[in-house]
């Protein structure tokens, strides 16, 4: 064995590939192809969720193959291994839905497992559909070690009567369907063309909002989001994550020696000055505890406070991740954030270089080239404000998170229309009875309640869809789409199944919601809601057995990222 070449012993995989006892380790490895002069160098984990469930994940083994070929280029040995994905878009309104977030814990384990049982020495996590990203990133943060977040890149937008169209359309049209406003056959047109080919969903929703963000975490490169699923870019992108990855190896760069508290300030700031996902918020404070990292949902009015939003796209404006590629991507607002000094430039990133020294990297058009009418500057934003509100109050007292998508600061007040599930609300308004003023009320569909915390584009893209954005509300202790616009509150907490204010509303009583204010109210004292909640009758436990039964015994708090890792529930 001596005149073979050997692993530093400082490598991890030393432990499966070095010395005679490791002899039958090697012979496992040699029976998949691999050689001495493989088991020498760094064994890098390429992570990867193809699958075809999702257009957001279909492509994902070609993803996931140019970055095999960077690692094997740059010196390393590549080793990829799949896990899951849930289609939010095909789970969404049914049932289904309950899988999503579980799905984000499901993905951080099984990445986690496989490295560990492996001993690998360094991850390439590919990502694709919205709780891969939040997942493949918790992951990297638990094994803290050295790491590339590696993304999909999204889809084009679909054509329809000359204009452009994601699924959010497809979504508000069934509203629109049921109102009478468009036939089955128009709707079943935009559905055959909203969704081109492969990749996530193309505005700024969920997948799109993460993945920038990992660009503001420094866990990926800057520029590396933007580049669409189906472009030799995207493929590009992979490669230099597969060289990338090496580098930090060497340099023994993991995520531990990257995230800060100013890396999370950093992406609170990109995700509301985007108008981007309110998901964003629960996968942040996830991506925060499991990283040891102080962060508060109260931190997100205070930065969100501060911080203008120069970006209108959808689902609040018409334009796509691919109209923000064309212009120079993600960096482009980074940049803006960074010299009206709203981001943290010195905060370290995966390269090795901060994110000033990143934007002097990149060969990005200068601020005076760039003419757009969906981009803004920060000495003349879209809004003074960011788009992310934290709302409290007697009905949210650890508060409820709304994305601000209009012109307007919003302040309802209206009676209480009660559901006790997503169906039945969604079936109260497929026909048509909900009025102007109504504030829709949908409880039990928490992170512990659901289980699984549903997302509700569905419900509220009908509500959209049938001309009522800005006269009704709609609050929650389940999620929204990334896709959701209107005054729609989610996350409210703490949730009705852990004896939250919410499960003792009643048809009728008179809520507020005050984004002003930052206040979600229900005209009642805290006495009579305290009594309610006592005396209401808790629903039947659904799931007695299997993974939702599981998981929704161990999820925490929406207001601390619904985690399930015991070691770093905060509730």
């Amino acid at each position: 064995m001596s005149d073979h070449p050997t692993k530093d012993p400082g490598l991890r995989s030393a432990e499966v590939t070095e010395g005679p006892e490791r002899a039958p380790h090697r012979a496992m490895f040699y029976a998949m192809d691999y050689d001495r002069d493989d088991l020498s160098k760094p064994m890098v984990g390429v992570a990867n969720p193809a699958a075809d469930i999702t257009p957001c994940n279909v492509h994902l083994d070609d993803v996931a193959a140019a970055a095999y070929e960077g690692v094997e280029d740059a010196g390393g040995m590549p080793i990829e291994f799949g896990t899951i994905t849930i289609s939010d878009a095909i789970s969404m309104g049914h049932e289904g839905m309950k899988a999503s977030l579980i799905s984000r814990e499901v993905i951080a384990d099984s990445v986690e497992l496989v490295s560990f049982g492996e001993r690998m020495d360094a991850l390439v996590t590919v990502a694709g559909c919205d709780k891969n990203l939040p997942g493949m990133m918790m992951a990297a943060i638990r094994t803290d070690l050295p790491t590339v977040f590696l993304y999909g890149g999204s889809i084009m937008p679909g054509e329809h009567e000359g204009r452009d169209i994601t699924v959010q359309n497809v979504f508000e049209a069934v509203g629109a369907v049921s109102s009478g406003k468009m036939d089955e056959d128009e709707i079943e047109e935009m559905a055959c063309h909203a969704c081109p080919g492969a990749g996530s969903c193309g505005g700024m929703f969920t997948a799109n909002t993460m993945a920038s963000i990992s660009e503001a975490l420094g866990l990926a490169p800057l520029g590396s989001a933007s580049a669409p699923a189906e472009s030799e870019e995207r493929y590009d992108v992979a490669r230099d994550a597969g060289d990338l990855v090496l580098d930090a190896v060497e340099n023994d760069r993991k995520p531990s020696d990257i995230l800060t508290r100013e890396s999370f300030e950093n992406a609170i700031a990109l995700q509301v000055a985007l108008g981007g996902s309110t998901n964003a918020v629960l996968h942040l404070l996830a991506l925060a505890a499991e990283a040891g990292i102080d962060l508060d949902i109260e931190d997100f009015n205070t930065i969100s406070d501060r911080t203008p939003k120069i970006a209108n796209l959808q689902p609040g404006g018409e334009r796509v991740m691919n109209d923000l590629h064309a212009v120079g991507g993600v960096p482009i607002i980074v940049r803006r954030l960074v010299e009206g000094g709203y981001m943290h430039g010195d905060a370290m990133t995966v390269t090795g270089r901060t994110i000033a020294e990143e934007l002097d990297e990149l060969d990005l058009p200068a601020d005076d080239d760039i003419e757009t009418d969906f981009l803004y500057t920060t000495d003349d934003p879209l809004h003074e404000e960011g788009a992310i509100k934290v709302l409290t109050g007697n009905l949210a007292p650890d508060g409820a998170v709304l994305k601000v998508t209009g012109d307007d600061e919003l302040y309802h007040q209206g009676p209480a229309r009660v559901f006790e599930n997503e169906e039945d609300a969604m079936e109260y308004v497929q026909t048509g009875k909900i009025a102007s003023g109504d504030v829709i009320v949908i409880r039990n569909e928490g992170p512990q309640g659901g289980p699984g915390m549903r997302e509700m584009l569905g419900v509220t893209a009908a509500v959209v869809g049938q001309g009522h954005e800005d006269d009704v509300a709609l609050l929650t202790d389940g999620r929204f789409s990334g896709a959701t616009r209107g005054p729609m509150i989610g996350h409210v907490a703490p949730e009705a199944a852990a004896g939250g204010p919410i499960a003792g509303v009643e048809d009728g009583d008179t809520v507020t919601v005050d984004i002003p204010n930052r206040e979600l109210s229900v005209d009642l004292d805290r006495h009579e809601v305290e009594e309610r909640v006592r005396e209401r009758e808790e629903p039947d436990q659904q799931y007695d057995s299997g993974v939702l039964r599981k998981y929704g015994d161990l999820f925490g708090s929406a207001a601390q990222g619904a985690v399930t890792n015991p070691a770093v529930r905060r509730d």
